[in-house]
C-alpha cells in the first residue's frame, strides 16, 4: 500500500466503461484534474468495470479516447477492477473473518413482496427499499444447508453488527471531512449514518464484489488521500467508512462536487442515455465548449 502521509496528494477519476462518458463525468474528470494541478498532486485513472455484463472493451476504448481530447494525462498502469476479484475476495474474507456478513438467498422477487407487505417500509438515500432481512431470521444449520444444496446467495453486511464494532474501534462515531458539501450542504466533520442503508449487498453470485468493497480496496491500495466525485456518493461515503475502519484501512478526504442535470432537474446518466460527449464532439463542440458547459474554470 502507498503510504498516505507521503505529502503529495493523490486523486483519482474512477468511470465504470458501461457506456459512453457524457457531461457529468466530464465534470468529474475535469474537476478531480484541476484539483491535482492544483495541489501538484497525482492523477490517477481506474476503471471500476466488476459488471462484466454490462462493461466492455470497447466501451474502455472510447472513454480512453474521450479523456484524451479533454487533455487529461493519467498515471500507468491504469487498474481494471475486472483483473482484480482475488483482491476483493481477500476483503470480503477479511469481514467475514470478523463475523459481520451473512449469505441471504432471497430473490428480487421474495424481497419486493416482502417490502410490499410492510407499511412504510424506509427507503436508502437512493431511493430503493431498505432490505427486509429476511435472511436474518435463518438458523447458522439452515443456512449451511442451503449453501450445501448450492443455493445462489448474495453475502450482505450486517450493518448493525458492523457499525457497533466500527464505533468501538474508533472509540467514537465514525466520521470523514467532506472539504466541498453534500446534497443538503453537509460540510466539514460529518458523522456517518450507515444504517440509513440497510444490510448492503458486498457480493453476489454474478458480481463477486460490490462497488462498496471494490472502491474501499483500491483507494487504500492507490494511496487516494482526496476522492472527488459528485454528490449523488455523498451518502454512500457512510458505508465506506465503517468499512475503511473495520478493515483499519486509511480515510481520505472527501471533496464532494455539484451534478449536471437537464432541464427536469433530472441527473445525467449513461442509463438514460444522455447526450455523450462522442456525440458533442461529433457536433463540433471543442474542449473549451465542454468546459463552459459544466461550469469549470479550468485550463
Amino acid at each position: 500500500m502507498i503510504s498516505q502521509s507521503s505529502g503529495q496528494p493523490v486523486f483519482r477519476f474512477a468511470p465504470s466503461p458501461n457506456g459512453h462518458l457524457h457531461l457529468g463525468h466530464a465534470l468529474s474528470a475535469l474537476y478531480t484534474w484541476n484539483r491535482a494541478q492544483e495541489t501538484g498532486g497525482r492523477f490517477l485513472l481506474r476503471l471500476e468495470d466488476i459488471d462484466l455484463a454490462r462493461c466492455s472493451d470497447a466501451f474502455v476504448r472510447d472513454m480512453l479516447e474521450d479523456l484524451e481530447w479533454l487533455g487529461l494525462q493519467w498515471e500507468e498502469p491504469v487498474r481494471r477492477q475486472s483483473l482484480h476479484f482475488d483482491d476483493y475476495r481477500s476483503v470480503l474474507d477479511r469481514l467475514d473473518a470478523l463475523g459481520v456478513l451473512y449469505p441471504c438467498f432471497a430473490t428480487r422477487q421474495e424481497i419486493r413482496t416482502a417490502v410490499a407487505a410492510i407499511e412504510d417500509h424506509p427507503a436508502d438515500p437512493d431511493g430503493a427499499p431498505v432490505y427486509p432481512g429476511l435472511a436474518k431470521a435463518l438458523t447458522p444449520d439452515r443456512r449451511d444447508f442451503l449453501i450445501s444444496q448450492g443455493k445462489p446467495y448474495a453475502r450482505r453486511i450486517d450493518m448493525a453488527k458492523a457499525v457497533h464494532m466500527a464505533r468501538l474501534k474508533n472509540s467514537g462515531p465514525v466520521c470523514f471531512v467532506e472539504q466541498a458539501s453534500g446534497p443538503n450542504d453537509e460540510t466539514g466533520v460529518v458523522q456517518t449514518q450507515p444504517l440509513a442503508w440497510g444490510d448492503v449487498i458486498l457480493a453476489r453470485k454474478d458480481i463477486p464484489a460490490s462497488y462498496h468493497i471494490a472502491v474501499v480496496h483500491d483507494d487504500a491500495l492507490q494511496g487516494v488521500t482526496d476522492v472527488t466525485r459528485g454528490q449523488d456518493l455523498f451518502y454512500a461515503t457512510s458505508v465506506h467508512r465503517v468499512l475503511q475502519t473495520l478493515l483499519g484501512m486509511p480515510a481520505p478526504v472527501y471533496e464532494h462536487h455539484h451534478l449536471i442535470r437537464d432541464e427536469t432537474g433530472r441527473r445525467l446518466s449513461k442509463s438514460a442515455r444522455d447526450k455523450s460527449l462522442r456525440s458533442l464532439r461529433a457536433e463540433g463542440h471543442t474542449r473549451a465548449d465542454i468546459v463552459g458547459l459544466v461550469g469549470l474554470d479550468v485550463d
